[in-house]
């Protein structure tokens, strides 16, 4: 891949994602079970839209998260290759809590300790 520099010497391509799904070790604490699943790394805008998505305004200016919704959709759109197939609504419905919080573990974090993360507190009220 040819590296995109502008004048001054910047590196675009170390910011770009370069789309390549990685392999990663899922465990199951409570049963010891483990296995694989293939993911694919969101970017930085699909984060946005997903936490836009998840995000409700009251009319007095308060906001609420809808972090159920936040991780299922992570989960959709991250999972290429698991061995149940395709990371659907339908299945995810169906997973205990066993399976879901290890799920979980893939799904990046909307806000906090990430340094990536937005902060909620500056999120300006309207």
């Amino acid at each position: 891949m040819t590296e995109a520099k502008t004048s001054k010497g910047f590196n675009l391509d170390k910011y770009q994602l370069q789309g390549i799904n990685k392999t990663v070790p899922v465990v199951i604490p409570e049963t010891g079970d483990e296995f694989e699943v293939t993911i694919k790394q969101l970017s930085w805008s699909k984060r946005n839209q997903l936490i836009s998505k998840c995000l409700a305004w009251a009319a007095n200016g308060t906001t609420s998260f809808d972090g159920d919704l936040y991780v299922r959709e992570c989960l959709k759109e991250m999972i290429v290759e698991a061995p149940w197939g395709r990371t659907s609504e339908a299945f995810l419905l169906t997973i205990d809590e066993r399976l879901g919080s290890a799920l979980e573990n893939i799904v990046p974090k909307a806000f906090g300790q990430d340094e990536d993360s937005p902060n909620p507190d500056a999120i300006k009220k309207e």
